[in-house]
């Protein structure tokens, strides 16, 4: 089958691979539609930690957003699987440590990262192997657009969560990208006053014509009382931003990663009262991300600018933005 491999910074193509097969526990699904991240474009370019701490090395299958149906599964998996239309979880645990047995296993030591962390082949490509607990069935009023969104939408409805906003609260959302964008819709949707905070330039007028309260640069950041502040940036000067901006007793969520560390006072924290919560993956809310798409909370199509084919994978993630795109910050790719 065809696939989409970087064999090292800066160099990536189309490669003949052999297709996975439905081993014990797990299923294969044909991908409709992936979605490419940051976290892709870091592997490309070389930036990526996990490569500097061991956890991946090329070459390297990528893609984590995506959607399919199942068409095999390995011994043990329910055959009412086959031809199901699913999403899964990008975060695969060992299965018999504490925090896999907590229900934390995006947190194991030992796990796997579905075109990340462990060798574990990407959706970027025809078909993909997953194991079957990690599925999730997508209704059928769900298109493949919106299934591609469920895994950035986990990350976003966790952050939102997190700064336990609601009616008449205030909250500001740092970095007007995929994730930040998500998270303002499903703050909106719960009755918070929703403002952005981003850098001069096109990701920052798109935001302004999504309808939320405020879209700000540092130069127009008006001097407002924030309940909370999500930091869905890449900036390592944000989270120290946040901590001045951010009421007393109030919740800052980093949900964003800076490639060089963040230098934050932790006395602003303390002498404030302040909550501060970090956010890893999207495993614990893909459901619910999946109900409130279903149920008309937040639509995510609009964000999505365009699709390309696996031979137009290397130009995005370069930073090329393909002909006739739309504004939206997220780009697909459909495999076939």
């Amino acid at each position: 089958m065809r696939a989409f491999v970087v064999t090292a910074p800066g160099r990536a193509g189309i490669e003949e691979v052999e297709p996975p097969v439905a081993v014990p526990g797990e299923a294969v699904v044909e991908v409709a539609r992936a979605g490419v991240c940051g976290t892709d474009v870091e592997f490309f370019t070389g930036q990526m930690q996990y490569l500097h701490d061991g956890h991946a090395a090329y070459p390297m299958r990528l893609g984590h957003e995506w959607c399919g149906t199942v068409v095999d599964v390995g011994d043990g998996v329910d055959r009412a699987w086959l031809g199901r239309r699913v999403t899964g979880d990008t975060m695969l645990g060992c299965g018999s440590c504490r925090r896999c047995g907590n229900g934390r296993q995006h947190l194991c030591a030992h796990r796997t990262e579905l075109g990340i962390r462990g060798g574990r082949p990407g959706a970027l490509a025809e078909r993909v192997a997953v194991p079957a607990a990690a599925l999730h069935v997508l209704p059928e009023t769900l298109d493949d657009i919106t299934g591609a969104m469920v895994e950035p939408g986990g990350n976003a409805l966790r952050a939102v969560r997190a700064a336990a906003v609601g009616e008449g609260d205030r909250l500001l959302v740092m970095g007007p990208g995929t994730i930040g964008l998500l998270a303002a819709m499903f703050a909106r949707a719960r009755g918070a006053e929703v403002h952005l905070f981003g850098l001069p330039g096109p990701a920052t007028e798109f935001a302004r014509t999504l309808g939320f309260d405020g879209v700000w640069t540092a130069a127009e950041l008006p001097d407002l009382r924030w309940d909370a502040i999500i930091d869905a940036s890449t900036s390592p000067d944000l989270p120290a931003r946040a901590a001045e901006l951010v009421e007393p007793g109030g919740r800052i969520v980093c949900v964003g990663l800076s490639g060089t560390p963040s230098l934050v006072d932790s006395r602003v924290f303390v002498l404030a009262d302040v909550t501060v919560v970090g956010i890893l993956s999207a495993s614990p809310a893909l459901g619910a991300v999946i109900e409130a798409y279903a149920g008309g909370e937040v639509d995510p199509r609009v964000l999505v600018a365009t699709s390309v084919g696996l031979d137009g994978v290397t130009g995005v993630l370069a930073g090329d933005r393909p002909p006739g795109a739309g504004t939206g910050p997220k780009i697909h790719v459909t495999a076939s």
